[in-house]
């Protein structure tokens, strides 16, 4: 399965444009949330995706709640966000939203690092991890070398040993990737990033 995943699109419509160009030659879309910016744009972010040409899984980033991308989502597109799907025999389970609870207010859907160990414990089998956050020590730099990332995360990929896991939120770290036992860690951005996951 050929697989094209990115993370914070933050309504970038140029980036938008040449993720729906490469849709083309996808089997699955993977996006891992903050599909527009401060909880607005969502409807626009909605069109500018619309020429997707695959089936795209996604969670919510913290810059949207899960109610909010459920009803702006596009056709093809499933939203998880704590609970896990089955799609041509992969086991994919997604956790949106900032972990842990960032500094931005208000505004901004975060959890805490143990309700969304909560939520991670009802998974227990997935070949691919789907969250907005990164696992902490990997993809979760600032610009100042802070580690940011979640614990939850980090002990969920330990536990399950997924295939792929994949993240955004850190900005900084867009790009970056390593790996976690057998597990490949990604951190996207809003850039064309493939995988190739066989069953």
């Amino acid at each position: 399965m050929k697989i094209l995943a990115f993370s914070d699109l933050h309504l970038a419509r140029a980036r938008a444009a040449a993720l729906v160009e490469a849709s083309a030659e996808a089997d699955l879309i993977i996006g891992a949330g903050d599909f527009c910016n401060h909880r607005q744009g969502l409807d626009l972010a909605r069109e500018m995706l619309v020429g997707l040409q695959a089936p795209m899984l996604a969670v919510p980033g913290n810059a949207e709640s899960a109610e909010e991308l459920r009803a702006a989502k596009l056709p093809e597109t499933t939203v998880l966000h704590g609970e896990g799907v089955e799609i041509s025999g992969l086991r994919v389970f997604g956790l949106g939203y900032g972990v842990p609870v960032t500094p931005f207010g208000d505004w901004s859907c975060d959890l805490t690092e143990e309700f969304a160990a909560t939520l991670l414990d009802r998974c227990t089998q997935a070949d691919i991890l789907i969250t907005h956050s990164p696992p902490k020590g990997l993809g979760d730099l600032t610009s100042t070398g802070v580690s940011v990332g979640s614990s939850a995360i980090a002990a969920a990929i330990a536990r399950l040993q997924p295939r792929l896991a994949v993240c955004g939120h850190i900005h900084d770290s867009w790009g970056a990737r390593g790996r976690m036992g057998v597990t490949e860690v990604a951190n996207l951005g809003p850039t064309v990033n493939w995988f190739e996951l066989g069953h």
